[in-house]
């Protein structure tokens, strides 16, 4: 079946084109160095993302720190370890088991260019959103950056995802078709 596929636009009934996803272009079918190449780079950024995010946590849990007595600092200190150390794994359980759950029911290409549309355009207004609550969540924002690290964490070391899972057996089921 797989011969049957062309990366190129079909010839007359022979083949079906393999389509185009998300962050990973046409390179997942065949996941040579350019495909290794777009998961460096998405890893890459997203390390990055992730390594100013924590720093903004900790700046800003910092200033919140600095208001409380020293007694009580170094409690909230040891909560605050703690609660980032379960928040972290409760993140990358979160992701792994979301990421089987999206592989028993994996999405069509087109599904994966519209929930990735339809997520770019829903994130500027929760960063607006988000503004005004990280201020109130100061004194816990290192356990909510855990989180977000372990689940990203998660994100970025699975095999395969699970758009390329639909994509191959969306591919495969219309070549078979032609």
């Amino acid at each position: 079946m797989a011969s049957r596929v062309s990366a190129e636009a079909p010839a007359r009934g022979a083949s079906v084109p393999v389509p185009a996803l998300p962050r990973l272009g046409r390179t997942w079918y065949r996941r040579g160095p350019a495909y290794w190449l777009r998961r460096t780079r998405t890893t890459v950024f997203v390390l990055s993302a992730m390594t100013l995010s924590g720093l903004f946590a900790l700046g800003l849990y910092s200033g919140f720190r600095d208001l409380l007595p020293p007694t009580v600092r170094v409690v909230w200190d040891g909560v605050q370890a703690a609660a980032s150390v379960v928040t972290a794994g409760w993140g990358w359980v979160t992701q792994r088991r979301g990421h089987r759950a999206a592989l028993l029911s994996p999405p069509s290409p087109d599904r994966s260019r519209r929930a990735r549309r339809d997520h770019a355009g829903r994130v500027p207004g929760r960063i607006a959103w988000g503004r005004g609550l990280v201020l109130l969540a100061a004194p816990v924002v290192p356990a909510f950056a855990a989180y977000t690290a372990g689940w990203l964490a998660a994100w970025l070391t699975v095999r395969e995802y699970p758009s390329e899972v639909g994509a191959r057996r969306w591919t495969e089921e219309h070549s078979t078709g032609a």
